[in-house]
Parts: structure tokens; sequence; C-alpha cells
């Protein structure tokens, strides 16, 4: 479970990781009253999707005035599917510097690790592939946990003039990681601001496994991915235009990498699981066809569990709502009734993930 930005930096006040202070609000309205207790503002819209600051959901006011037209602006904006809801106005802090700081699992090594580096505020997998050697890394040993020495060594590597802060935040995000049963906890930017050292940014990742141990309310209901996880399905939004429902997260992701092989990009990742009922296909429809960015569906179906007839139903039923095409492979139990179901809407079939690909691809540009 992604938490909130607001919901993640009110657990680093409870460990005294500094964040600067701020307001959640949902109406617009409450923005200048936040705004004049806390002077210049960032406007931050709340939403579980990366790439908020490029889709206009971050801003800077520097009065009330500005800070309510903010706040109009960007209530009720949809980032990557996900509408927004909440607003977290908070005050500005210039940085001097800004740094990255993350702590989650390496599965390979099967240990947490600790990267960091002096290229904050920037997505630290592009620094990873092109700067290399601007990320430095330290695996943690879960049985003996964070030694100074660990911490002390991603301070000097982030700054020596502020190490003393540095290693306290590395402590404090660690105990963060580990009593939230976290796969991911994550301060970028972390930044330098007149001699102080603060988590601009936060963002914290909980072991859906473990959320029994924990004592969060889910606030993601009424997005995409939550309306998704309420039906036991798996949905991501990413920033193609061409939406995919598949089962099984492995077919999914073979999906996923034969449409980008192929030249263009998914709009989701949409995990029905396996032995999905009707109703679970009608949602993941609806859910699929509801980012105005997607241009067509591919529908990849192995039916094992999942009977193919069941899926055919589905979208027989749903297809009114749907306006944009559809291609559908359809393999495994039940697949000749399924096919001969769905031949009178004039669907395009497909034998093989790589050919329904191909279809999906050609069939958008014609779309278009």
């Amino acid at each position: 479970m992604m938490l909130y930005e607001h919901a993640a930096k009110e657990i680093f006040s409870r460990y005294s990781i500094p964040v600067p202070e701020g307001r959640l609000i949902t109406r617009a309205d409450d923005a200048g009253a936040a705004a004049r207790k806390l002077g210049s503002v960032v406007v931050k819209a709340q939403v579980t999707a990366g790439g908020r600051g490029k889709a206009g959901g971050i801003l800077t006011a520097e009065t009330p005035d500005e800070a309510v037209k903010d706040a109009q602006r960007i209530l009720g904006m949809s980032i990557k599917g996900m509408p927004v809801k909440k607003v977290l106005i908070e005050e500005y802090k210039k940085p001097d510097k800004e740094m990255y700081l993350g702590i989650t699992i390496d599965r390979k090594a099967r240990r947490p690790i600790i990267m960091a580096s002096t290229e904050g505020g920037v997505d630290i997998e592009e620094t990873a592939r092109s700067n290399p050697e601007k990320i430095f890394r330290v695996h943690i040993n879960p049985l003996t946990g964070l030694h100074e020495y660990q911490a002390r060594r991603v301070a000097y590597f982030l700054g020596r003039e502020s190490s003393a802060q540095i290693v306290d935040v590395v402590k404090k995000l660690y105990r963060v990681f580990t009593n939230n049963d976290c796969t991911l906890a994550e301060i970028n930017p972390l930044a330098q601001t007149g001699g102080a050292i603060i988590a601009l940014d936060a963002k914290m990742i909980l072991d859906d496994n473990a959320l029994f141990r924990q004592q969060f309310e889910e606030e993601e209901e009424d997005t995409l991915t939550g309306l998704a996880k309420k039906h036991g399905m798996s949905y991501v939004a990413l920033e193609g235009d061409i939406g995919c429902i598949v089962n099984g997260a492995g077919l999914a992701m073979a999906t996923l990498d034969m449409i980008k092989q192929y030249g263009s990009e998914p709009a989701n990742f949409m995990d029905v699981r396996a032995g999905a009922s009707e109703e679970q296909v009608k949602t993941a429809l609806r859910i699929v066809s509801s980012n105005k960015n997607v241009k067509t569906i591919l529908i990849n179906i192995f039916g094992g569990l999942t009977k193919c007839d069941e899926v055919a139903r589905a979208i027989i039923d749903v297809s009114p709502e749907i306006k944009v095409p559809f291609v559908v492979r359809l393999a495994g139990t039940n697949e000749d009734e399924g096919r001969a179901m769905l031949e009178r809407l004039g669907i395009t079939f497909a034998s093989s993930t790589e050919e329904a690909a191909r279809k999906v691809i050609e069939l958008g540009h014609t779309y278009r």
C-alpha cells in the first residue's frame, strides 16, 4: 500500500524527521487561510501517482490569493487516472542543495539497501542509468540492523558539512522503514536549506502482507488503484495510451514489454488475477477505459481457472459503455465458446501475445 505524501510526512514527524509545516485541505478556499499562516507555500496534489510536478500538480504560491487559485486549478484534476481530491498546502523552503535518500528491499541480496545520491529531486532510476557513480549503496543485515558507521558513510557521501544531521535522518528513516513494514521509504529531495536538513517530499510503500500489524486507514478507495484492489485485482497507472487487461502478473508484464517492444506505450498494468469472475472483468474494463488517455484496449486472457466464456460475457455486457476499440486474445478453458460469443461484435482477435501487441498498436494508429 502506497501512502499519500501527507500521511508519510505525518509518520516522519513522529520519528522526528524534519518536514515543512503544512495543512491538508479539500476546499480551495481553505488554501488562503493556510497560506496566511505559512507565508509562501507549495500547493501539492495528493495522489499516489508519480510525476505530479510534470502534470501540473505541484505549484508555488507567494500570496494567499495565489494559493487559492492554485488549489482551484489542482483540485479536481486527474493525474495518471487518479482524481485529485486533497491538496497539501506546505510552507515553501528554498533548497540550497537537493539530495536523494531511500531505503528499499534488494530482493537479489535478500536484505534492505540504503541508496543515496547528490542528485536529488530527479528520477533516481534515470540517475542510476546515466550516472551510476552518483548513487551510493549500503546493504543492511536485517539481523544486526543499521550500524553507526554505515549511516556515517551515507552522510559523508552526501555532504560532510551536514553529516551529523544527515546521520540522524538516516537512522530515523531506517526505523521508519522497519517499524512500519515498508518495502520503500524515500525522501526526494532531502534538502539542505539555511543550514538545516529537511525532507521536502516523502514516499512510503507498505508491505500489503503486513498491514494487519499496522494501524493505517487506506485512503485509496476512490482511486482506480483502490477500486481494483477492492475487487481483488491489481492496477497501476502508466503514461501510455494502450489499456491492458491481463490475468496473471507474469503475463501482464510480458504484455507490457511486448507493447513497448513494438514501439508503443501501455497506459496501465492491470492483473485481474487467476480465476477472475465475470464481474471482475467488467470492473476491470470500466477501470481501464475510464483513463481518458486510452485509445485502444488489449485483453489478454490465458484461461485456466479463468474461463474464456465468462470473459466474453463480461465484454459483451460492458462493450456498449466502452468508446474505444479492443483487441482480444483468449486461450485455454472454453476458448472456442468465448470467441464464438464475441465474433458478432466485430472484435479483433489475436492468437498470441505478440500478435495482440502488434494488432492493438495498428488499431490505435487507425483510431487516431
